[in-house]
């Protein structure tokens, strides 16, 4: 059985108590704000085989790699873009709207959103997605 570790990224005590934001929560955040960005078909699990992964909305967290200091953070966003899009405005849109949700919800300082475009989807990724959960 894996052990569950709860990694606090952002602890403040507060007259009632203590409040903590673990990693997770911060790489989620980011996952959804990069996703519904357009021209984003999905979030990529990496290169595998030479080939992007292309991740459905469970997984929002993958995709996401952070570095967070006490009041910091570093992002790393791994996407898949739809095909037709323009690359550098897509990327940009995706640093502005993850960096506004991570220090909105979190209080955290995003001092670095590096986008990494993994590959074009042809079509509609979130079709497809909806198509398979219907033939289940």
């Amino acid at each position: 059985m894996e052990e569950q570790k709860e990694v606090v990224i952002r602890e403040e005590h507060t007259s009632l108590g203590s409040i903590r934001i673990a990693d997770e929560v911060v790489r989620i955040i980011a996952g959804i704000a990069a996703t519904e960005v357009g021209g984003v078909a999905g979030m990529s699990g990496g290169l595998a085989g030479g080939i992007a992964e292309i991740l459905g909305r469970k997984n929002l967290s993958r995709g996401v790699k952070v570095a967070v200091g006490e009041h910091e953070a570093a992002i790393d966003i791994f996407v898949i873009v739809s095909y037709g899009s323009r690359i550098p405005d897509v990327a940009s849109q995706i640093q502005v709207s993850v960096k506004r949700a991570v220090e909105d919800m979190t209080g955290l300082n995003a001092v670095e959103v590096n986008v990494n475009i993994q590959g074009v989807a042809f079509g509609d990724v979130r079709d497809d997605e909806k198509d398979s959960a219907k033939a289940k």
